[in-house]
């Protein structure tokens, strides 16, 4: 299971701009620029949300894109289905019959109870989780969200991302 490109960087666009404040508004380069993505990603990403009433545009020379709703009416569930659908719906089982017309497993599928779990415990989680929950720090986001699902959840410093290596040869 793999968290997309196009969700993580929505996401990213989507927290740096409630992070400015409600009300505030920031063009495309902008961030581009501030979150270290290409100009034409990011516009694909803003029209998206802005398609999925996430967020919201204005022309003009105070122009820009803004938060639809206050952060805190956005629950992180609503940003995932707009970047990139749904981990498990009931469409899916349709699109996966192999070269048959109903899938084999159609009346007994073990497969289906997995992936329903699964998609349960993603609600319950990003359901539960909003955009303003997401501007508290690191440690305060794992321990929210470890509250909430009553688990134990791995050591930050084991689960944390690492920079690529630098060659600090290269000239």
């Amino acid at each position: 299971m793999k968290l997309s490109a196009q969700e993580e960087y929505g996401l990213r666009c989507l927290l740096h701009l409630a992070k400015r404040g409600e009300g505030a508004s920031l063009t495309i380069p902008e961030i581009s620029s501030a979150e270290g993505l290409s100009v034409p990603n990011v516009a694909k990403l803003m029209r998206l949300m802005r398609m999925g009433k996430l967020v919201q545009s204005a022309r003009g020379q105070a122009g820009g894109y803004s938060l639809a709703r206050p952060a805190s009416e956005i629950r992180i569930t609503e940003v995932m289905e707009v970047l990139g659908g749904r981990f498990f719906g009931p469409q899916f089982c349709g699109r996966h019959t192999g070269r048959q017309e109903v899938c084999c497993h159609y009346t007994d599928c073990s497969l289906r109870a997995l992936w329903n779990s699964i998609q349960f415990m993603l609600q319950s989680v990003l359901g539960r989780t909003t955009l303003a929950d997401l501007m508290l720090n690191e440690d305060q986001v794992a321990a929210m969200v470890a509250n909430r699902t009553n688990a134990v959840l791995p050591l930050l410093d084991q689960a944390r991302c690492t920079a690529p290596a630098v060659d600090s040869t290269r000239r």
